[in-house]
């Protein structure tokens, strides 16, 4: 007959080690997840697959844009109305009416664009990001397609309406009497990092949204939150010290300052910005790659 006491002890020392067993896998996984030279190897993989599946992009990208205005009289002509009627409606309400105004060598217009126009490219890409994977479940589906181009292709072509902003904006600055600001060559530059953090959040939001649906209406929300939790509308020095520490917590803060940098003010107002926009960005790229990386494989099963 078995002692209880012995019977007790087992199950005891079973648990025990069923729950460092548990501790150890956690602590492996959190290990492998900020082991630089896993985070390389992903960041060199990534690498390899943009120019592997560079043409494939492309084209993808520009199907998209095409399918955007299929059927359209207008075409792509609204490809430049939609950016033009946002400006001149900024200009009108900012400019004449609220006089809103902001000390720099630019105009209030100015300074508000320069947050707005590539806050509303991250928002478009997290928008589409949360469904992307599951309208496409016929070609996620499919064995041989490479289903990291869906994210990418999709950040591409909402870079696009991006540039166009930007270049209506030059014409507005001309318009009103101004310059454009030798800041203006690092565009390029900025630019480039974003697409890079635009790239992992589309990542993440692919990988979670396939087994949380609910994904969407959490980022329909946030975005809409972020809009006045962000230094677009008001400049930080504006406000009460306490509400101006939630203009730092948000992360997309930082890629304001930087554009407000280049397109307003001219130099580099927020140098520290610069620094954590440009390391979280590629640490949203590498994270958001590795995290599609090994959650794609059951796509197939919950779609």
């Amino acid at each position: 007959m078995n002692d209880p006491g012995e019977n007790w002890s087992y199950a005891k020392l079973s648990n025990y080690r069923g729950y460092t067993d548990i501790n150890m896998k956690m602590n492996l996984q959190i290990f492998s997840a900020v082991n630089p030279k896993n985070n390389i190897q992903a960041f060199r993989e990534l690498i390899v697959i943009l120019k592997r599946h560079r043409q494939l992009i492309v084209e993808m990208a520009k199907r998209e844009i095409n399918d955007r205005y299929a059927g359209q009289i207008f075409g792509y002509f609204w490809t430049f109305v939609h950016p033009l009627i946002l400006i001149l409606l900024y200009s009108v309400v900012f400019g004449f009416i609220f006089q809103s105004s902001v000390s720099g060598p630019m105009n209030y217009v100015v300074f508000l664009l320069a947050g707005l126009i590539p806050w509303l490219t991250f928002q478009e890409v997290m928008g589409k990001a949360t469904t992307l994977i599951n309208n496409n479940a016929n070609i996620v589906k499919q064995v041989i397609f490479p289903i990291e181009v869906l994210p990418i292709k999709g950040v591409l072509a909402a870079v696009v309406t991006q540039i166009v902003f930007f270049g209506l904006l030059v014409i507005y600055i001309f318009i009103t009497g101004r310059f454009p600001l030798f800041t203006y060559l690092l565009l390029p530059i900025i630019i480039l990092v974003q697409i890079a953090g635009m790239i992992g959040i589309s990542f993440i939001l692919c990988a979670i949204s396939p087994y949380f649906r609910d994904t969407k209406d959490f980022v329909q929300i946030f975005v809409t939150v972020s809009f006045f939790a962000m230094p677009m509308i008001y400049s930080p020095s504006a406000l009460p010290p306490i509400v101006k520490y939630i203009f730092y917590i948000n992360p997309f803060s930082y890629m304001i300052w930087c554009y407000q940098d280049i397109l307003f003010y001219g130099r580099f107002q927020h140098p520290w910005s610069w620094v954590i926009f440009s390391v979280t960005s590629l640490l949203t790229f590498v994270f958001g790659y590795r995290l599609f990386r090994k959650l794609k494989v059951m796509f197939g099963n919950v779609l």
